[in-house]
């Protein structure tokens, strides 16, 4: 059965009232949302806190969601906002943030990347482990609004409409940050160090 029409069905049930049906919504997406909490706050508490008031809120709205192929957008979309509300309340910060504008290239089309596949990495656990943690830090180095389009584009696999949908912003805008957000990786990745400055 397709992802789609598990999200069809699933919805459906939960509209016509099957006690079942949230259960078996909260094995499906539970896992993708206590990762992407942790990966953007950094905290399990918090990332237990952000799984906790997205279900919540799905438990409360999902009768009202008229379009099933919607339901990732607007799961994400939740799991979204109660990150950026962590942020506001100071719960979670990096130490520094990459000034991105210091990241621009000289030649705009030499800008392309892509994150590292960990089954490229030789096959020696230190090294898999040595690439995981550089991954991590330089993604937890973004600013918030680059790390949570990079994450939910790159790692949560969501195609650039329906990042588009989850943060509410244009295409174009998505495209751009996540542009910037790879730039930033990259650069962690191939020096090491993080330019220090303000987010743009």
């Amino acid at each position: 059965m397709s992802h789609t029409a598990s999200d069809s069905d699933l919805l459906q049930k939960i509209q016509d009232g099957d006690p079942r049906a949230f259960d078996d919504f909260v094995n499906l997406y539970g896992d993708r949302i206590y990762g992407f909490g942790l990966r953007m706050c950094g905290e399990r508490e918090d990332a237990r806190d952000i799984v906790q008031e997205t279900f919540i809120k799905a438990f409360e709205s999902l009768k009202m969601l008229k379009e099933p192929k919607a339901l990732k957008s607007w799961l994400y979309r939740v799991a979204s906002n109660a990150c950026l509300m962590k942020r506001r309340k100071g719960k979670f910060e990096p130490k520094q943030e990459l000034s991105l504008d210091a990241l621009m290239p000289r030649d705009p089309d030499s800008a392309t990347f892509e994150i590292p596949d960990d089954s490229d990495a030789p096959d020696d656990s230190v090294a898999r482990n040595e690439t995981r943690r550089a991954v991590r830090e330089a993604i937890r180095s973004l600013p918030p609004h680059y790390r949570i389009v990079l994450l939910l584009r790159d790692i949560e696999q969501l195609t650039t409409r329906e990042v588009s949908e989850a943060l509410e912003l244009p295409e174009t805008t998505i495209k751009m940050r996540l542009h910037r957000a790879r730039l930033g990786v990259r650069k962690y990745l191939e020096s090491g160090s993080l330019p220090v400055g303000e987010a743009s």
